[in-house]
């Protein structure tokens, strides 16, 4: 026992002088923050009443813009069959007539459409000198109007045509300007009458206009052998309306008037001639035997 406290003796010196000492010594200040936080210098101001929230406007429609109709593309018969050679004098004819212009207001205006007969210039070389020089303006433009369908016909449907083909000269109702176009298979014949030929190739094809070539001029009857026009009888003379029966007693009486007066109406007065024969001899009798 006497061990133990002996052995814990120098342990309790030194435990108290270490706290002896610690007690000296001046408690630390307590460590400052590095850096306090920085305070707002003004509170943000609340606005006294909420803002109102305006809803949003509907975007406004996107107008369309306004598209032009599409240009009708119009075929020009001039400058098609000038794009070909071979149809320079046709080409001329058809501007000096008018009849280009003609046809291309009407593709231009309606929805018409036409097939056209073009002959070469060799088809007008082949006639005889000075025939178309020879025609008048009306003839010339009926000539070149007598190569135009007033429809358009593809080579697949020359067939379902009637005899005979109404052309732009004339109107085949009365006879006139008549046109037979007859196929044999895929061969087109066209006859005027005058002239037989067959139809060429396809200068050119769309749904408003068909040019097709042709080796031969299409001479039209009415034009180079025209039928003597039938002079029509002239009108019977107008009949005299009759007069009134009381016309016709004042017309009797007034012949009747003019024969008492005349001296050679012997039939209505015989009595009379007789009377006056007698007394003029019964004078003569008288004088005789009075002397």
């Amino acid at each position: 026992m006497a061990k133990q406290i002996l052995f814990s003796l120098p342990i309790l010196l030194v435990f108290l002088l270490h706290c002896i000492t610690t007690l000296g010594q001046p408690a630390a200040a307590p460590a400052q923050p590095a850096n306090a936080p920085v305070q707002p210098a003004n509170a943000p101001v609340q606005p006294a009443t909420p803002p109102v929230v305006q809803p949003a406007k509907a975007p406004a429609p996107v107008q369309s813009a306004k598209v032009p109709p599409t240009q009708k593309s119009v075929p020009d018969v001039t400058k098609i069959l000038g794009k070909t050679s071979g149809f320079s004098i046709f080409i001329r004819l058809l501007k000096s007539t008018g009849v280009s212009d003609q046809l291309y207001g009407q593709l231009n205006n309606s929805n018409n459409g036409f097939t056209m007969f073009a002959p070469t210039d060799a088809a007008f070389s082949n006639l005889k000198a000075g025939t178309i020089n020879s025609l008048s303006d009306l003839q010339k433009t009926q000539l070149v109007q007598f190569h135009i369908l007033n429809t358009v016909i593809s080579l697949s449907n020359f067939q379902t045509l009637s005899n005979p083909v109404p052309t732009e000269a004339g109107d085949t109702s009365d006879g006139e300007f008549p046109l037979s176009v007859m196929t044999a298979g895929n061969q087109v014949n066209i006859s005027t009458g005058l002239v037989n030929t067959t139809l060429g190739g396809t200068v050119y094809s769309d749904n408003q206009l068909d040019i097709y070539q042709v080796e031969k001029v299409l001479l039209p009857l009415d034009i180079f052998n025209p039928k003597p026009k039938k002079h029509k009888a002239p009108a019977p003379a107008p009949t005299l309306l009759s007069t009134p029966k009381d016309n016709d007693d004042e017309s009797q009486s007034d012949s009747t008037k003019v024969n008492e007066s005349s001296p050679v109406s012997i039939s209505g007065h015989g009595v009379l001639v007789s009377i006056e024969v007698v007394l003029v001899a019964f004078i003569l009798t008288k004088g005789v035997h009075g002397v």
